[in-house]
């Protein structure tokens, strides 16, 4: 019985493994497509109706008003799970597909250059700094 229980854990847990890569996946292909569409939006070869519906649906995923508000339950989530990836298909979808494939291209190896400690190192000081001032300047005024 006991090892029954502990093949059906791990059987479990290897499909729960299994799916959180695939959504990992998703989520990778999907921030590549955005910024190919994104690299596209300039490309003066894509059609207007392109460039406006990667606008709509950039403009919705970024908008604070939803159709169905986040805070119902569910629902509020599901809109923006369903309807942006949706957006997302269509825009590329009117996207001629040689000039998509080179801005995927593009996303690609953007997406495989390594990014920068220095730079990331920088930002953090920077932000650790003014907060510090900030504090300072709290701590001078009220104290």
């Amino acid at each position: 019985m006991q090892t029954a229980l502990a093949a059906s854990s791990v059987t479990r847990i290897v499909v729960m493994w299994t799916m959180i890569k695939r959504l990992k996946d998703w989520a990778r292909i999907i921030k590549q497509d955005v910024h190919a569409l994104c690299l596209a939006s300039r490309d003066p070869r894509v059609p207007w109706y392109a460039k406006a519906m990667g606008l709509l649906v950039a403009g919705y995923a970024l908008s604070p008003i939803d159709l169905i508000p986040d805070f119902i339950p569910v629902l509020g989530y599901l809109d923006d799970l369903i309807l942006v990836p949706l957006g997302i298909l269509l825009a590329i979808q009117l996207i001629p597909p040689s000039i998509m494939a080179e801005h995927r291209r593009s996303a690609a190896a953007a997406q495989a250059r390594p990014s920068s400690r220095i730079a990331a190192a920088t930002i953090v000081g920077i932000w650790i700094a003014s907060v510090t001032i900030c504090g300072l300047l709290v701590l001078h005024h009220f104290g």
